[in-house]
């Protein structure tokens, strides 16, 4: 799995499915005064992507989390795909966030097994029991540390923005038991944004070739069912497409209209599960 332009020939026409990221950073002086001084950049406001004034050593953190968990739900994905049977073995805690009801009662590597005496498997079973939690009350737990089981009872806060929604300050992924390895190297790329490119690419390498000599380019988080999911940036995202000579640009349904806008020629194949991303590349 590559971004595009890295670790391509001369021409820059190496097949196969490539993911595409942006970076975002304090723009300088001259940036903030001229802001198209470059292509295919945006001067945006910083509290619409850190709108919880987070530092950025925290951001940074979450961010190389929501990768991990993309990592683990684009593997499930796949393979589900492909046939192979993937067990769901609870809810881990792959960040706590500092000074949060969670802060102390969980550490990071916890697996969630019940909670409120639910058996939960998924992050979406966890989700629909904090559903009924108002913010401010605890959540009983049964959860897994280093080979034990025990129980711990957790406080929850309201979200910022959302004062009903009771949040405990984690951030959670699938625990999921693989019956083949898979290694995906993403390098320092946070986010969840690559997991639909990470599944294709999976099922690319240990199924059918779906690339057919073309350079895919491809953007969208990927839920455990096969949703794909909507994603920021797509701007900067279809203007690297562009760059990168891409035959076709999966892009999640929400966001083609918009990457329609930008794509000056590039071929946008909207799609919304990952079952509609491989239709796309096996009968186009």
């Amino acid at each position: 799995m590559q971004v595009p332009g890295e670790g391509e020939d001369d021409e820059g026409d190496a097949a196969g499915i490539y993911m595409v990221d942006i970076v975002i950073r304090k723009a300088s002086l001259l940036e903030r005064l001229i802001p198209g001084i470059h292509g295919g950049a945006s001067l945006v406001p910083a509290r619409e992507f850190n709108p919880e004034n987070l530092p950025d050593r925290v951001r940074r953190e979450q961010s190389l989390a929501q990768m991990s968990a993309s990592q683990q739900v684009a593997t499930a994905v796949a393979l589900r795909e492909l046939g192979y049977d993937v067990e769901s073995l609870g809810v881990e805690v792959s960040e706590v966030e500092v000074g949060a009801p969670a802060d102390g009662p969980l550490e990071p590597g916890d697996v969630i097994l019940e909670a409120e005496g639910e058996k939960v498997t998924t992050p979406d079973e966890l989700r629909a029991v904090m559903e009924d939690v108002t913010p401010g009350d605890s959540v009983r737990l049964h959860i897994e540390r280093d080979g034990a089981e025990r129980d711990v009872t957790v406080g929850t806060e309201a979200r910022e923005g959302a004062p009903d929604d009771a949040i405990m300050g984690i951030l959670i992924q699938p625990k999921l038991e693989f019956p083949v390895d898979i290694s995906i190297d993403a390098g320092d790329v946070g986010g969840p944004s690559a997991g639909l490119a990470f599944a294709l690419d999976i099922y690319d390498e240990l199924g059918e070739d779906i690339d057919e000599g073309r350079k895919v380019v491809v953007t969208g988080a990927l839920d455990l069912d096969g949703t794909v999911v909507p994603i920021g940036g797509i701007e900067q995202k279809t203007y690297a497409a562009h760059e990168a000579d891409a035959d076709l640009f999966l892009v999640p349904d929400r966001n083609a209209a918009d990457a329609r806008r930008y794509a000056e020629g590039t071929e946008v194949v909207p799609v919304s599960t990952f079952d509609e991303a491989l239709a796309a590349l096996t009968n186009s």
